[in-house]
């Protein structure tokens, strides 16, 4: 990955390394984000995607290397933090709040922008009932964004998977973050969603960072300004979609034809 500079870089994570017991997770890792792009992270199961995000978001603790937003060090984060740094993150699966709305779901991603204060709260006052209309309307924007606004008003255990899949991505841009965290956002989406997935996705640039950890390869290739692959812990090859593409070391280990097909 272009290492760049610290005025380029939005999130810049330097030689960065993590060991469970005697096996290296993450080795030596550098890779450098830039405001208003998309970045693919790519690599078999095991490759240390999942811990290079669990280290960005403060749940892992590296042994060595430097993690930093912006001017901030991330270094001691905690992940009750992210939200109020900028930083959004979507999990594997949807993860939603089964017997709240969907509108109740996003809300929950815009909380930290509408918190009243603690006098508020415990008052009850007016405010508390303004911060609860205008978080609702920042939820249902984001519910009208990803095209399931008419499901507001609906359980989230009774929605279809593709659209819950939505109603966690809206959570996630409520918050209205700098940097946004997809981990497999087109897991079990077919492949008219996944389309969709990725326009919608290349046109967050202009509001955000994103960093995506995905093995639909159609999704990396059509999103993603540049790619980072990672095997056993070490990014082995870094570029844009099409340079990585063309790297034999990829092609070879991890995604054979599938890029060709996904590109052609």
């Amino acid at each position: 990955m272009p290492s760049g500079t610290p005025q380029d870089s939005l999130l810049r994570v330097e030689r960065v390394s993590v060991r469970f017991g005697g096996l290296s997770a993450l080795g030596d890792v550098s890779i450098s984000v830039p405001p208003g792009s998309v970045t693919g992270v790519i690599g078999p199961n095991g490759a240390g995607k999942t811990t290079l995000f669990n280290v960005v978001c403060g749940f892992v603790r590296p042994e060595s290397g430097t993690i930093r937003l912006g001017d901030r060090s991330l270094e001691n984060i905690r992940p009750h933090q992210l939200a109020r740094l900028g930083i959004a993150r979507t999990i594997q699966g949807v993860r939603l709040f089964p017997r709240l709305t969907a509108l109740e779901n996003v809300m929950v991603g815009a909380d930290h922008r509408h918190r009243p204060g603690f006098a508020s709260a415990l008052l009850a006052l007016p405010r508390s009932g303004r911060t609860e209309r205008a978080a609702a309307a920042d939820a249902l924007a984001a519910l009208e964004e990803l095209g399931v606004a008419d499901a507001a008003g609906r359980v989230a255990s009774d929605l279809p998977y593709g659209v819950q899949k939505r109603v966690a991505l809206a959570r996630a841009l409520a918050g209205r973050p700098s940097l946004l965290l997809l981990d497999e956002p087109a897991g079990g989406l077919g492949a008219a969603d996944v389309g969709e997935l990725g326009e919608l996705i290349r046109g967050l640039r202009d509001r955000m960072a994103v960093v995506l950890v995905e093995h639909r390869m159609d999704l990396v290739m059509t999103a993603c300004d540049q790619v980072a692959v990672l095997d056993a812990g070490q990014v082995i090859a870094a570029g844009t979609p099409a340079e990585v593409q063309e790297d034999p070391r990829v092609l070879e280990a991890y995604l054979g034809t599938e890029v060709g097909d996904a590109a052609g």
